[in-house]
């Protein structure tokens, strides 16, 4: 029980408020292994199979977000945000094998500066999922020896960008992407090997610890870690589960990190050798809202006695019906936490704006602010009007955020 009813929950000086972004998903006009994939026959064949349009599961255009970003962090520091997670998208940094494109590496130079430039400090992704063409024609992160292409990478952006990023997450969920992509072989490569998503995992978690160490050589006071998908198990099984999905990954790097960085969802019920989910509230995605999921989670990763933010926390629900309530009920067990010793120092919602939501194309509805993807005809916008509108739940985070408490009338 949360003993706070009547009360102002003030957060910790200095907390962050942010959102959170990932290249793919709001950019647009990406060239890379995802991009490849939705257009790929296979992946097309197999949606004219279940009766769906295609066209709803290409990323295209996107949000636009590459040219809207002034305008999206604009609506951002409406919302009183301290902090934004987003990532750099490597196959637009380096499309071809060991040819760095300055262009692009200026305009993220510019995203930085804008977000700088807002009071709004940039928590900076360097693998978000996506990779280059090129990368994966090497085998991508199945290949030990392919890990010297992705540290240069990171070397190249930590030498471009330390004076302006303190916070770099080198991994966005190693073990979702493992899971999908090789175990479940849902999303590409799709290849279904239980001993090939060991081999990325481990690859993946080595991938981390150098990075670590060639950050820290470029800036000693860099703060570097990942964000990992951290669901609350609850079931006969669940400390298997949570060992093979959250802390077998955390281990390998437990001592190259300087924060721990979770992602946050739903509870997953482990009844027999089966997943269900509980009889609460569920959002558009049919995944169970449980807030007091997040307080078990924390408690557990305190274990690794580093500071942990939270880098996502969200739900799919476009009439925004449940979001306000959402975070409000998360943040009371975040703050829980807190008060008992663990030190959460920021929340990011996921997301700032709906997104192209990978496999499930563009109408899951995560955003803060709703994007309009109807049809305008022909323009530089792929023939949608991608007008921003902040959704109300935008507001009541905004009045959190603002306060840095949640007001005892919420």
């Amino acid at each position: 029980m949360i003993d706070n009813v009547g009360k102002d929950l003030k957060f910790p000086e200095g907390f962050l408020w942010g959102t959170a972004t990932s290249a793919h998903q709001v950019e647009g006009n990406n060239h890379n292994d995802w991009a490849e994939w939705e257009k790929s026959e296979r992946r097309i064949n197999y949606l004219k199979s279940k009766g769906l349009n295609p066209e709803n599961y290409i990323s295209g255009i996107a949000c636009d977000h590459y040219n809207h970003y002034e305008e999206d962090f604009d609506l951002a520091k409406a919302m009183n945000n301290n902090a934004h997670r987003f990532s750099i998208e490597w196959s637009r940094i380096e499309p071809e094998e060991g040819k760095f494109n300055r262009a692009e590496i200026e305009h993220y130079r510019k995203v930085i500066c804008a977000l700088k430039g807002r009071g709004i400090e940039p928590f900076v992704t360097l693998w978000h999922w996506t990779m280059p063409v090129w990368f994966v024609k090497k085998g991508g992160f199945e290949k030990r020896e392919n890990i010297k292409y992705f540290i240069r990478f990171c070397e190249r952006m930590a030498k471009e960008f330390s004076s302006e990023v303190k916070f770099w997450i080198v991994l966005n969920e190693p073990m979702v992407y493992a899971g999908m992509s090789y175990f479940r072989g849902d999303f590409p490569p799709q290849k279904k090997s239980f001993f090939a998503s060991l081999w990325v995992v481990n690859n993946l978690a080595r991938a981390h610890n150098l990075v670590f160490k060639v950050i820290h050589d470029i800036d000693k006071k860099a703060m570097v870690g990942i964000t990992a998908s951290a669901n609350y198990f609850q079931g006969w099984m669940a400390p298997a589960m949570s060992w093979v999905w959250i802390f077998r990954f955390y281990n390998k790097i437990k001592n190259h990190q300087d924060f721990i960085g979770l992602n946050y969802y739903y509870r997953r019920l482990v009844k027999g050798f089966y997943f269900d989910i509980g009889e609460n509230s569920r959002s558009d995605m049919n995944w169970e809202i449980y807030p007091k999921g997040i307080y078990y989670v924390l408690k557990n990763l305190s274990r690794y006695k580093k500071p942990l933010y939270i880098i996502e926390n969200g739900l799919a629900d476009a009439q925004d019906k449940y979001r306000a309530k959402f975070v409000i009920d998360h943040l009371k067990w975040i703050h829980k936490a807190i008060s008992e010793g663990i030190d959460v120092r920021g929340y990011f919602h996921w997301s700032l704006l709906d997104n192209f939501e990978w496999a499930y194309g563009f109408w899951p509805r995560f955003g803060l602010v709703e994007i309009d993807y109807s049809a305008k005809g022909g323009s530089a916008s792929g023939g949608k009007t991608l007008e921003r509108k902040p959704r109300p739940s935008s507001w009541i985070y905004a009045e959190i955020a603002k306060a840095n408490a949640i007001g005892k009338r919420l």
